[in-house]
């Protein structure tokens, strides 16, 4: 089962980088290319530059300013090996704002093949993410950022030990970004790491987030086994490990933007979905949301839909109907949201088939339910489907039966802060 580890982290020393809030940033596929230079004009030692490298050789780039940073005395090595406690606390805009916290461990994972079904993915990739992040590792040697995984603990056991732990000194780091504040703790007692390793040894990880970036150290692992390079940080990778029952464990939807169809009509779509679903003309958008929630909390599985003239709710009459339409697959995946609009209706009715899905011809996302209606208003898209979000215990079920989710599914919302932790695969 999973093998976790304590490591020396890379750090900055802020007494030459400066603060720690103007050093970190999200994760790199979420920042737009002027976020990352309003990121550079705070302070030029952001993480942004290692993670999302510019220039004519942006990977070489990388390496050599990582060799930089750490001759200068930028980036240090933790002394002693240690296990990081990340906590984030946020307001929960979704649940009625309620304020939350979820509180995990940082630490090394050997690399597992999916096969072993220690390490287990939910949701399809891309090739081109992959690319780019391989080229990052072999040119940095590097992990800048944490897979954020879940793992399965019904007693809390390891959360109990994480709490007891950050009880006993201040943070090393704490900071807010205006809408999350961050904290790291650092622990060295020997006594309580292993008793994190023990704890587990008997468990599986479920990638929540950072699926290419996993996928990339099973390569990079590969790679450095193929080419007779001595790495034996290569067979390990940074994690954020959260108990699956965590109650700050928050999931955004990510809607549907249906755009390129020129024979598109929506009354016609909208009498064809009438087989399978009740439709219910909503008022608005604000309406649509309300209903959407209502169904969510009653475990229906619906859909919003808009074409610019209308808003109207979908409810699957029958999800018995979804063992015919996808017989090879199990009932979690099954009756996922996302499973059932795809099949039912953009596969079925709309012709936007998996590969089409995936190369985004006809589809696109969008985390926006405001951004999804200005795209259709605008004549961007020919209409939108605004989705419920999927449920944390669904995606450990569809892991645990080896299948994926289409991409798209998820949003674990808040993304884990880059940069206050690192790790140097030649430390191992």
């Amino acid at each position: 089962m999973a093998e976790v580890k304590p490591f020396h982290a890379l750090r900055y020393d802020l007494s030459k980088a400066g603060n720690i809030e103007d050093l970190t940033c999200p994760p790199y596929d979420i920042i737009s290319e002027e976020q990352r230079e309003a990121y550079l004009r705070q302070n030029p030692y952001n993480v942004i530059r290692l993670e999302l490298p510019r220039g004519e050789d942006p990977y070489r780039e990388a390496g050599s300013l990582l060799k930089d940073w750490l001759s200068q005395g930028i980036l240090k090595r933790d002394m002693e090996p240690g296990f990081y406690i990340y906590e984030e606390e946020f307001w929960d805009a979704v649940d009625h704002g309620e304020k939350k916290k979820l509180k995990g461990l940082v630490a090394l994972v050997r690399v597992e093949d999916f096969s072993t079904g220690v390490v287990l993915p939910h949701e399809e990739t891309l090739s081109k993410a992959k690319t780019d992040r391989l080229n990052l590792m072999k040119a940095t040697n590097c992990n800048f950022s944490q897979i954020y995984s879940l793992y399965q603990d019904e007693a809390h056991i390891t959360r109990n030990r994480l709490e007891n732990l950050s009880k006993t000194c201040p943070p090393r780091y704490e900071f807010s970004d205006g809408l999350v504040t961050h904290r790291l703790w650092v622990v060295n007692d020997t006594a309580a790491i292993e008793a994190i390793r023990e704890d587990f040894s008997g468990r599986k990880l479920y990638i929540a987030d950072g699926h290419h970036r996993y996928e990339t150290a099973i390569n990079y692992r590969n790679w450095c086994r193929e080419e007779g390079r001595w790495n034996p940080g290569s067979e390990y990778v940074m994690m954020m490990l959260c108990d699956m029952a965590d109650e700050g464990l928050v999931v955004f939807p990510t809607h549907r933007l249906v755009r390129g169809l020129p024979d598109f009509q929506p009354q016609t779509l909208l009498k064809a979905c009438e087989e399978e679903f009740f439709l219910t003309v909503q008022g608005g958008l604000e309406e649509t949301k309300v209903m959407l929630d209502t169904l969510y909390r009653e475990e229906k599985h619906a859909f919003g839909f808009y074409d610019g003239s209308a808003w109207t709710v979908l409810t699957l009459k029958d999800p018995q109907v979804m063992a015919r339409v996808l017989p090879e697959k199990s009932q979690a995946s099954r009756l996922l949201d996302v499973s059932i609009l795809h099949s039912l209706i953009l596969e079925k009715f709309l012709g936007i088939d998996k590969e089409n899905m995936a190369n985004q011809k006809n589809l696109t996302y969008t985390r926006s339910m405001e951004e999804a209606k200005a795209s259709v208003e605008q004549g961007e898209s020919c209409c939108c489907f605004l989705l419920n979000p999927t449920r944390v215990s669904e995606i450990g079920e569809v892991a645990a039966n080896g299948e994926k989710m289409p991409q798209k599914s998820t949003y674990f919302y808040p993304k884990l802060i880059t940069g206050l932790a690192m790790n140097a695969l030649d430390d191992c």
